[in-house]
Order: C-alpha cells, then structure tokens, then sequence
C-alpha cells in the first residue's frame, strides 16, 4: 500500500491544479439579477444557478481561509427563508489569498455559480457550490455574526442517505434534500453554513493535516474505548463529522480517540475530498483527555503458539521508529513466536535505484528488539521483482516472516524467488510445501502491481504450522462514504477478491492433502470481516476469520474518517479453530493515537497445536 502522506500529498497536488477545473459540466453561463444565498443552493445537491452569473448576493463574512489550494471566504444570509433543505451559506472561491474582507464584513458578492468536486469528477465525490470570480463590496464591517446552527444528536437523522437515483447512474445529485430523513441531506442543507458541535467526543486522532473526528451522536456503534465501530455498509455512523482549523495549526489540539472536544467547536460547514462534510473551526472547544491507554496482550503459555501479524507502514533504514516498533513487540505483543510483518521496504527506502533486498531493514529491526530484551528473531522473506509489487515507487515493500528460533523452526525447502510458485505436495503422508518460503502464483493477474502472498512451514512442538502473510490491494479508487453516488463503488475489491480467491484455492489444496493441517493465512488483508474479500476467503470452510471471536465493539485493527475498522486479520483453518484451544486479541497500540508509528494495531492469535 502506498503511505497515507505520499497519497495525501500527491492528491493535494492535484486538487491545486484542479481547484477552479474540476467542477461538473453546467449549463452555458446566463445572467441573474439580485439572488439571495439560498437561492443560489437549492433544494437539491446542484445549484439551479450554477454556471450563471449572479449579482450583489448578500451575506455576512463568516471566515476567511488563507492557506491551502481553496482559498477564499464565506457568506451567509442572516434572514434566512423558511425551507430547510435550503443552506444560508456559501464558499466564495478567491484561488489566491482574499484581501479587503473580514470575519463580521457585509458584503454583496457578484461572480459565476460552480459546482466545484474535490478530488475532481472522476472521485465520485460530491461537488461544493461556490462563487467564483468573484468581485464584492463590503457594505459594512463589525456586523455580528449569524447564530451558528446546532448539530446534534437530535438534529443529525438516524438514517444514512436515499439510495441513489437509477436514472442518474445511481447519484443522488439531483434528488430532493430530506435533511431531516437522511444525514447526508442534513449536512448538504448546512453547506456552507456556520455550525457549532458541543462536547464531542474524539473517534479519529489528530494526523499529520491536523484534523481530527468526533461523533455528535456519543453511544452510536460505540466501543469500550471510545471509538466509533464500522460493523457493516449499512453502518456508517451519521454522527461522524470532521473537523479542521480555520486559525492557527500550532493550536490545534493532539487528540486521541476517547478525548473530548469540551465546551463548543464552531465554523463553517466545507466539503473536501479527504473527510466529506468538514467543520472548519473558527473555535475550537477544550481537549479533554479521555485516559485510553495503549494496549497490551499476555504472555502466551508455554504450550501455546503466538502468532501476530502487523503493518509497520513503510518501514525503511532511515526511519527513527525501530525502537518503537521494538517496544511495542516486546512489550505490548509480549514477543509472539512468529511476527508477520507488512510494508518491509528495502535498503534505501524509496529511492527507485534497483535496489530489493531489505536485509538491512530487517537487521535493524532485529537488532532493536533484542536491544529491547526480546528474542533474537530469525527471519525468512522474498526480495521482490524491483518496483513490481505497487507501494510506494523504489519502496520495494513486502512480507516478512520473524520467528523465534528458542521456540520454532522454520523448515526450509530451496527454490523461492520473487517468479517462482510454491505448491502442494505430500511427505510422510502430510502435506508439505514445494518450495518454504515460496510465494503463491506470482505470475497471477491477482498480483499484477501489488504484493505477493508469503507462505512458509513451521514446526512448534512436533506440529507441522503453515503461515501465508498477505497484504492484499489496497482501497484506493473507492468512492468515499460521502459519496455522490449512494451505494458507493467498491472498484478496488475486484482485485481483492481475485487474490483472496487464490489464496482460498491455496488453503485448500493443502487441506486436501492433509485434511487437519493447521494453516494461517494472515496480513494487511485490507478489507473488512464482512467484506465479500473475507467471504471468497473462508469459501468452502477452509479458513474462519479469527476476529469473529471477539464481541462486534472490538472487531478494529485501523480507524479511518473516526470510522473504527478491521483490516488486519488472522484467518485459520478449521483444525485450529476446532481443536486448539484459540484465543485472539485486536491489540490496540497505534490507530488511535495521534503519535502513532503506524497507523495499524497488530493482531495476536494464541493457540495449542
């Protein structure tokens, strides 16, 4: 997978070069005389007026964005109408950085209407109304500001949003607001508008753009530690909403899941590509602590094999997090036997020189867990074909397996490399793996441009373990939960389901061969427990998701727009599941908090061969 900063920045980068493009096809442009805010919004998600010419729309200056690629201020109508599908308030869009006008001016703005689509038209994501080209006159300064509106969990429906319309290849652009039916309706009709939450509670970290989540709607889906579960696609939790500054960053306050917003947080309501609806905060409430604490597992026994998997997000020698991620293996994961890990990368990190191997990022690690007084782990891997299996370019990411070696041995079968597939056969009357470790058909379209499962034989105690580490394609290119287009298309789990296909079809070859093996199959799986990924994944019963033994509230390994998800997962065969005695543990020590070192929370899975 490609870090998260690589492609944030690299969208960042586009959303500039398309900031005044990027809007929908309109109308020709027309002329229209003396037009009030909420005229200009609509009734339905596209202005009526959008790509005319509008003259002296009257507001109130409610903030005035001076950084980034959208620049500009908005206005809203102090007497507002009497429809509440209706918004008050408007972006108008400067591109470079507005003068002559301030927080509290009255102005009369004259310019042309855009439907302006973050991320541009092909993201699927909903476009923004604004006034661009604008020219304006303040009328008078100092004037109060329009009472921001109350959002709530009274005032935020239960409801998601309308399916979309089939007419308009499933957008619900044209369709009527119902902000008091759908939640998505409700935000669209404040677009623009000034909106203040009260004591909210924090369900996404402050990251590194200094925004963060909250929930208005406290007990909706929520878990132990404060979070906000994603149990289901129907579960998109309506009291989601983001929050950014409209100040100052540095005061920006470094919040963790479970913390509060106390007192009240208020500004305009945006849309942008990276969060949907966006409370950009004029004023931002106190930081209360919530008191979550990272998490740690217990000691397996001596008769048990811990088996962990976690993604150290692009790793590379360069990096200063080695101690860390030793720590948290030492001690939060209590040093498991065998440690799948995701996004190894080579040598020199992202220079795109040729470079494959990662035994000195390996090393690294290694050396920083025994300094951290860990186990000396062996480790067994293969070097990828150079830039051939996605992540970020030059990066050369893979799977590497770590395992103890005072309590497992690995069985090694010569012949692996990055084009060779390994396969199933039968030694002694068990199955056994032609080549250990050895990647599963890597010649497969299900791997084009992205990372090749891991398989490898261990033995614990006399018992024959088969592991396969993946880290499956990931969810770029999917529309968004706030999506225009309602359901949102899942265009990346095509490949997804291809390679859990594979996969599946690998665990059964060696459940045929030896029908109570015990196989793993483990990683960065990149979709959810319920997910049609995971479904190709147990076809047939060869592999069970382990993380269905815990209660639904703690099904998470990763959070994302304050929506807490699993991603990491430990599937294993049915001998395991029936026979060994299995517990597992979601191990919360990164995603969330805002001083992560990865954003994914490792799993641990304990059980007696």
């Amino acid at each position: 997978m490609p870090s998260k900063s690589s492609a944030r920045l690299a969208a960042l980068t586009v959303a500039a070069a398309c900031s005044a493009a990027s809007t929908l096809a309109l109308t020709s442009p027309a002329h229209a005389d003396a037009v009030r805010i909420h005229d200009v919004q609509g009734s339905t998600r596209i202005s009526p007026y959008a790509g005319k010419q509008v003259t002296d729309v009257a507001g109130i200056v409610t903030g005035v964005r001076t950084y980034g690629s959208s620049r500009g201020f908005w206005i809203q109508d102090p007497s507002p109408d009497a429809d509440p599908a209706t918004s008050e308030g408007v972006f108008v869009f400067t591109k470079s950085t507005p003068k002559g006008v301030a927080v509290g001016d009255a102005v009369t703005i004259s310019g042309t209407v855009a439907e302006y689509v973050p991320g541009g038209t092909s993201s699927g994501n909903q476009s923004l109304t604004e006034i661009t080209r604008p020219t304006f006159t303040v009328v008078s300064s100092g004037n109060p500001l329009p009472a921001a509106t109350a959002v709530d969990a009274r005032s935020v429906p239960d409801a998601y949003t309308a399916a979309g319309d089939a007419a308009a290849n499933g957008s619900v652009n044209a369709l009527p607001l119902r902000p008091s039916t759908y939640a998505l309706d409700y935000y669209e009709s404040l677009e623009g508008m000034n909106v203040r939450v009260a004591d909210t509670r924090v369900v996404g970290a402050t990251d590194p753009y200094t925004e963060l989540w909250v929930t208005v709607k406290p007990y909706e889906n929520r878990n132990r530690r404060g979070g906000t579960v994603y149990g289901s696609y129907g579960s998109q939790n309506t009291g989601r909403l983001q929050i950014q500054s409209l100040g100052s960053t540095a005061a920006f306050p470094k919040a963790n899941v479970g913390d509060t917003l106390a007192g009240t947080t208020s500004g305009p309501l945006d849309y942008n590509q990276f969060g949907g609806y966006t409370l950009v905060a004029s004023e931002l409430g106190t930081l209360k602590k919530g008191g979550v604490e990272r998490e740690s597992t217990r000691k397996q026994r001596r008769d048990e094999l811990a088996v962990a998997t976690y993604n150290v997000e692009n790793l590379d020698p360069s990096d200063d997090t080695f101690a860390a991620h030793a720590s948290a293996i030492v001690n939060n994961l209590k040093s498991p036997d065998i440690v799948s890990l995701e996004e190894i990368q080579d040598n020199n990190g992202a220079t795109n020189d040729g470079v494959v191997a990662a035994d000195e990022t390996v090393r690294k690690l290694t050396d920083a867990i025994a300094a951290a007084g860990g186990p000396r782990y062996d480790w067994r891997a293969i070097d990828p074909a150079d830039d051939a299996d996605g992540g970020q370019p030059g990066g050369n990411i893979r799977q590497v397996f770590l395992f103890n070696p005072e309590r497992v041995s690995f069985t090694d079968r010569a012949g692996g490399d990055a084009t060779t597939a390994t396969g199933v056969t039968k030694v002694r009357g068990r199955a056994a793996l032609t080549v250990s470790p050895g990647r599963i058909d890597p010649a497969s379209p299900a791997w084009e441009n992205s990372r090749k499962p891991l398989a490898g034989e261990f033995v614990f105690r006399g018992r024959t373990v088969f592991l396969i580490t993946n880290h499956f394609a990931s969810k770029g290119g999917d529309q968004a939960l706030t999506s225009q287009y309602q359901p949102p298309a899942r265009s990346s789990e095509t490949q997804r389901h291809l390679q859990a296909t594979a996969v599946n079809t690998f665990v059964k070859d060696i459940l045929a061969t030896q029908k109570n093996a015990d196989v793993i199959a483990l990683g960065d799986i990149n979709d959810f427990e319920f997910s049609g990924t995971t479904k190709l994944l147990e076809d047939g019963g060869a592999l069970w998701p382990a993380v269905r033994s815990l209660p639904e509230s703690e099904r998470y390994s990763y959070v994302y727009q304050g929506n807490a998800q699993t991603l990491d997962q430990i599937l294993i065969s049915p001998s395991i599941r029936r026979d060994c005695d299995f517990t597992y543990d979601s191990v919360h020590i990164n995603a969330e908090f805002h001083d992560q070192i990865s954003d994914h929370d490792p799993q641990v899975l304990r059980f007696r061969p």
